[in-house]
């Protein structure tokens, strides 16, 4: 008996030994998750350490996490990435002047329905303020915006693609432009459909430094 619970007992440390994970390849869980950081009292994600700035505004029914993978891809090309959790346009105007004083001169914005809208409100206030705008499905049209570059993509099925259309044509600058997608999804649904790829490479390619 003595023998046969010696015997169990170098089987189980196997088993152990085995199941450590030490020969495992290594997990990407969290790999692409982005840092946790303050920015003006709030809660905020960043990705990537390029010269670049950018910051991400989510839809109503998102939070800054779900822009993870998007933002995971803006700064794989070199960009410094910052996704807010108050959306706020003051919250936007911080997340700009940090990445200022962290050394980016230019900075992008990009936003999805109300981070869209609160992009808009802050670009028509400071419209001096960003290096170019990337929004999704915006829900209204503002006046007062400076001319750097802007990218609106909506779908084209959906109530407010009208918007994107009225937006690009009526801005300031000779680099707006829009891009109507097949179906209806809103904003960063878009990025769940057969669509999904062609918007982020659009984004891609406007935000490539």
């Amino acid at each position: 008996m003595k023998a046969f619970l010696v015997l169990l007992s170098v089987v189980l440390a196997l088993v152990v030994v085995g199941c450590s994970g030490k020969d495992d390849p290594p997990s990407t869980g969290g790999d692409t998750a982005g840092t946790k950081i303050e920015i003006g009292g709030g809660d905020a994600l960043q990705w990537g350490n390029g010269e670049y700035g950018v910051v991400l505004a989510h839809g109503a029914v998102f939070d800054a996490a779900s822009w993870e993978d998007q933002a995971t891809a803006i700064a794989d090309q070199g960009a410094t990435v910052v996704a807010i959790e108050d959306i706020a346009p003051e919250s936007i105007a911080a997340a700009v002047a940090k990445l200022q004083d962290d050394g980016h001169a230019d900075v992008a914005l990009v936003g999805g329905s109300a981070g869209a809208d609160a992009i808009l409100q802050l670009a028509s206030q400071q419209p001096d303020l960003p290096d170019q705008l990337v929004l999704l499905s915006p829900n209204r049209v503002v006046d007062g915006l400076g001319g750097e570059p802007k990218l609106f993509i909506a779908s084209e099925d959906e109530p407010v693609a009208h918007v994107s259309q009225q937006l690009a044509d009526g801005s300031p600058g000779v680099d707006n432009e829009v891009i109507l997608l097949p179906g209806s999804a809103h904003a960063q649904n878009i990025f769940a459909g057969e669509s999904g790829d062609a918007a982020l490479q659009a984004i891609l390619e406007r935000l490539a430094n």
